[in-house]
């Protein structure tokens, strides 16, 4: 028999399962919002748990009692070069190692399970903007298709048609300026794409 002790422990999945539900109810009254799990990040080389759009890209990273920190240094340094904000959502049991992590401007959110076994969540720290991002890093989330559509509506798109797709995020990076790109992003994200995983696009 499980102890209860190993019942009460979080883990990914039914973390993110309440999150999205939460998510979801706190902006349903807004039409101008997308909900998107595992939004795939530099081609599939990181990869959020959950990602909002909402007027800005917010990322949440789920990091449950059965985790480790391991991998949040480098999903640091990829997040911070994406999302407007991020929130940390952890367990109990990374509650403080959480905090000499990730920058200050990040939210930290601990989950935890009650005596029905319902996730429920608390706000240790509001995120905040993010100070610094990186415009090549937020043009890989457009697949190339999508790229050079933008590089075309705009002129820019001559001798880099049939060039790689670094190429491509680099023309796009250097022809529009980085709020504009971030809106036309948000614009593609919210629309009709049925594969959010970007590493699925590695043409």
């Amino acid at each position: 028999m499980q102890s209860l002790k190993t019942i009460q422990q979080t883990n990914d999945a039914i973390i993110r399962e309440a999150l999205v539900g939460q998510l979801k109810t706190e902006y349903s009254k807004n039409p101008e919002y997308r909900v998107i799990p595992e939004l795939g990040l530099w081609h599939g080389a990181s990869r959020i748990d959950v990602a909002v759009v909402n007027g800005i890209l917010h990322g949440f990273e789920i990091k449950s009692d059965r985790d480790t920190l391991n991998r949040l240094p480098d999903q640091r340094e990829v997040y911070n070069s994406i999302f407007d904000k991020v929130t940390l959502v952890v367990g109990a049991k990374h509650f403080v190692d959480a905090f000499k992590i990730v920058p200050e401007w990040w939210g930290i959110e601990t989950a935890h399970l009650n005596e029905e076994g319902s996730v429920f969540f608390n706000t240790i720290r509001e995120p905040r903007e993010n100070p610094k991002q990186d415009d090549i890093s937020i043009a890989r989330l457009l697949w190339r298709s999508e790229a050079l559509e933008l590089l075309e509506s705009i002129g820019r798109a001559d001798g880099v048609r049939s060039k790689t797709r670094d190429v491509i995020y680099t023309r796009v990076a250097e022809s529009i300026e980085i709020d504009v790109l971030k809106k036309y992003v948000r614009n593609v994200l919210q629309g009709p794409r049925q594969d959010w995983r970007s590493d699925a696009q590695l043409a």
